[in-house]
């Protein structure tokens, strides 16, 4: 049921960029980049590049603490290995079968 909503979620997304694009097709704006002056750049284009632009910060502001959570969850995993394996050594166990060594 989740994989059908989040298709449905795409499909509505895409259809509603699709509606902004072809209503604001015509439209032009200005766009003051401090030193940079852009004159009848497209409103769509302004649009989806703050878009594609606001990802890629987020992904580039994201990667310093996913890095971190992943480094705590490696050494917490590293040190929960270390105390089971220490935990569960049996030294009393015995062997059930005895093996036969069949020298040639």
């Amino acid at each position: 049921m989740s994989r059908f909503l989040s298709g449905v979620g795409v499909v509505v997304l895409l259809g509603l960029s699709l509606a902004f694009a072809s209503v604001n097709s015509g439209q032009q704006v200005t766009l003051r980049l401090g030193l940079l002056i852009l004159y009848g750049v497209p409103l769509t284009v302004v649009v989806f590049s703050s878009v594609i632009m606001g990802m890629v910060v987020m992904l580039v502001a994201g990667v310093r603490s996913d890095l971190k959570v992943r480094r705590v969850l490696r050494a917490r995993l590293a040190a929960e290995d270390r105390e089971e394996r220490e935990r569960f050594i049996d030294m009393d166990q015995k062997d059930l079968f005895k093996r036969e060594v069949k020298e040639i």
